[in-house]
């Protein structure tokens, strides 16, 4: 395993475990030389949320969460709710679980795992802190009990996931996440790979459960944290990122739910996302489109892109650097970036001076803006534009896009795709998943009338 790892954490552990009693120092040192920089071990029960709470004040990479497994739910007296809320005030303390329900073993009954579950929902939401649910061959119960205590307004997350794609996007509409452990790297679990290929990256975390489910390549030994890289590498794959992207993406997520560790959130003008560079120029933009995900957070694939004013030609090339690791440079960021026409054919120039590809994604709209014709103006600068179409026909466009320029916008659009053709070696026209959009008629007109490539872009999942 190389150990210029990004800095990933391990979101769910079980350092109490007796397997770690031996060498515990050693395995949370070879975590941190594999970049694992902070580990949250669980509590399962009284005497494991103790002796969590110890470790976190032992070890500085620790934090910790107390809890009653469902196995141990007949612990779960209203005296022992009393003990879980002092030990939830304690440093380090982020989380009420490991609670839920487990059908499969059956270590209880039903009921009584319910009112366990029920009872930490409650506590959770007295003293202000999120959930950890385990859930297996339970999910309907889970879901229904999440549902009607209201665990919503602390939000959590659905550890070792085991549920299917609709069960995943149920809690994701709860404000849960979806943790993953190393049984997405098992070769006979291709289902849950198909739940995180198709869950926005936004709504996941990474843990080990270890001491329990090494992954793929550690198989029967014991899991411990350094392992989880192994999951971030194989979630790499699926979602088609960088091992940088992901642990960028699960630490800023990590910090949201449980503030753990410290995320870089300064506003980036040049933002890596897998072997290209984006340009941030401006979060102006002429359409006001209605799945457009900065109208609730101007973070894309952790970087955050909020500008507190629009950044000079210097400023780019400053934040650019160095573009030899880089297969393009892409102008994108929360905006339109031909709203600064100029800006764009004096950096394209330089970046092509030295030899990089440049793209530009658009909303096709600058013809209006700038009452001219000016793609002559980026041919031998522009390598590649990816254009945002979005709709088979001008009511829909101004309906999900909202353009300055009204119903005239969709047309537009078109006619900058004819244009484009003429200048720019390699033109795209995009169509966005959203629940409405004929993504089959907006491919016949990209593919037969405008004659440019076509590209489908996965709503909610951005960057």
């Amino acid at each position: 395993m190389n150990n210029n790892s990004p800095a990933l954490i391990d979101t769910h552990a079980h350092l109490d475990s007796k397997r770690f009693a031996d060498d515990l120092p050693q395995v949370i040192e070879a975590a941190k030389e594999a970049g694992v920089n902070h580990i949250l071990t669980i509590g399962c029960d009284l005497a494991s949320s103790r002796a969590s709470v110890e470790l976190a004040k032992t070890y500085s990479e620790v934090y910790a969460a107390v809890g009653i497994h469902p196995h141990d739910a007949r612990e779960a007296t209203i005296e022992a709710m009393d003990q879980l809320k002092t030990l939830a005030q304690q440093d380090k303390v982020v989380a009420i679980g490991e609670m839920g329900l487990d059908y499969y073993r059956d270590h209880c009954p039903h009921d009584i795992q319910q009112m366990a579950f029920r009872r930490q929902i409650a506590l959770a939401r007295e003293v202000g802190l999120p959930i950890i649910v385990h859930d297996r061959e339970a999910h309907q119960d889970v879901l229904q009990i999440l549902r009607e205590e209201q665990a919503k307004q602390v939000g959590g997350v659905l550890h070792c996931f085991s549920g299917d794609l609709a069960m995943a996007q149920a809690c994701i509409d709860m404000g849960f996440y979806i943790s993953f452990p190393g049984t997405l790297t098992y070769p006979a679990n291709q289902a849950l790979r198909d739940v995180a290929e198709a869950i926005s990256t936004d709504h996941v975390l990474l843990e080990t459960d270890c001491p329990y489910l090494a992954p793929q390549p550690c198989r029967g030994k014991r899991n411990e944290p350094a392992f989880v890289r192994y999951t971030a590498e194989e979630l790499a794959r699926i979602k088609g990122l960088s091992l940088a992207d992901i642990a960028r993406i699960t630490r800023l997520n990590t910090f949201r739910l449980f503030g753990i560790g410290e995320p870089d959130q300064n506003s980036r003008i040049a933002y890596p996302i897998r072997d290209a560079l984006y340009l941030n120029i401006t979060n102006r933009c002429s359409n006001q489109c209605v799945f457009c995900a900065k109208f609730k957070d101007f973070t894309v694939k952790g970087h955050a892109l909020k500008l507190k004013r629009e950044p000079t030609v210097e400023e780019i090339k400053r934040a650019v650097g160095s573009v030899q690791n880089y297969r393009e440079v892409v102008f994108c960021g929360y905006g339109e970036p031909l709203l600064r026409l100029d800006l764009v054919k004096e950096v394209a120039a330089w970046l092509h001076e030295q030899g990089v590809r440049v793209r530009i994604n658009t909303d096709g709209q600058a013809n209006l803006v700038h009452q001219r014709n000016i793609l002559p103006e980026l041919a031998g600068l522009v390598d590649a534009i990816s254009v945002s179409l979005n709709a088979a026909n001008a009511a829909d466009y101004q309906r999900i896009c909202q353009s300055d320029f009204g119903e005239a916008g969709y047309e537009a659009v078109k006619d900058f795709l004819r244009e484009a053709k003429k200048h720019i070696p390699s033109v795209t026209a995009s169509v966005v998943t959203l629940p409405g959009i004929d993504v089959e008629s907006c491919r016949k007109i990209v593919e037969e009338e405008l004659g440019v490539k076509f590209l489908i872009r996965k709503y909610n999942e951005v960057g």
